[in-house]
């Protein structure tokens, strides 16, 4: 009767999973279908799931009206560049956070969750003001600059939880065998904290690369253009968006997403491995 029960059980949670996959993959498969419809069949009453006359047409459009791809090498550079800052910033700051209990500390680590939650609008004015006044307004730098400090807290508050879960005892078996702080950082606290260097990674590169509102206002050379702000281009004055162009550059936005989301989670798997072999 139990093993009745389980089985049971397990497949009401094999739905629930299912049902939960088709609610994710939806939109996706619905962008995938308009990106290839044509004007056509993009305001029929009834629309179809699969396009009567797949066309490609609307990535052609895409391209070459809205330099995509330029768009996207902009948006590439900065993420990448945020990423990477955000992770080297955060990794010092985050095991002093955990290791080394203060007062100073515990303020520190409740400014960072109270930053959060700013809202975008109260800060846009301010940071303008002071980017402009520096010469880094209208540049990636200074883009680059927004999302660090914007992700930074997260970050730090995520990587902080991995150094924690960190027993203490490795470091101090370190150093009684003669290593020094250095090296048992780099050689026993770094490889255990692989997962978390690849979630902060992680999300700093999609926290950048899907931002629109920095980089709507502070951007204004066209050549400089993220893909989001590129990709706002195709809905008109009056509110009025051109579906297929639109709907197949969105399709192409979320394919470097989705390949760094791959490359990293491998590197995720290999590093909760080895820092349960080594732990």
């Amino acid at each position: 009767m139990h093993g009745k029960s389980s089985r049971v059980g397990k497949v009401f949670q094999y739905l629930a999973l299912l049902a939960y996959l088709v609610f994710l993959a939806f939109p996706l498969v619905w962008l995938l279908s308009t990106s290839f419809k044509p004007p056509r069949e993009l305001v029929k009453l009834h629309p179809t799931l699969i396009p009567d006359n797949p066309t490609f047409n609307n990535f052609v459009q895409a391209f070459t009206e809205q330099e995509l791809g330029r768009a996207a090498w902009n948006s590439l550079q900065v993420s990448l560049a945020s990423a990477v800052v955000t992770v080297l910033i955060a990794l010092p700051a985050s095991y002093a956070l955990a290791r080394f209990k203060s007062k100073l500390g515990t303020v520190a680590l409740g400014w960072v969750l109270l930053s959060q939650l700013f809202p975008f609008v109260l800060l846009i004015i301010p940071i303008f003001l002071v980017l402009r006044q520096v010469g880094l307004a209208n540049s990636h730098a200074g883009l680059i600059l927004i999302y660090v400090v914007w992700a930074l807290p997260f970050a730090l508050w995520m990587l902080q939880g991995f150094v924690r879960n960190i027993p203490r005892e490795l470091e101090e078996a370190a150093a009684v065998d003669g290593a020094s702080r250095l090296q048992t950082l780099r050689r026993v606290v770094f490889p255990l904290l692989a997962p978390g260097l690849v979630a902060t990674a992680l999300f700093s590169f999609i926290s950048a690369w899907n931002e629109f509102f920095f980089a709507l206002v502070l951007i204004k050379t066209p050549e400089l253009a993220t893909l989001p702000v590129a990709l706002a281009r195709f809905v008109g004055i009056e509110g009025t968006a051109r579906l297929g162009p639109l709907a197949a550059g969105s399709l192409l936005a979320t394919i470097p997403s989705l390949i760094f989301f791959a490359f990293m989670q491998r590197r995720l798997s290999s590093g909760s491995m080895a820092g349960a072999v080594k732990g």
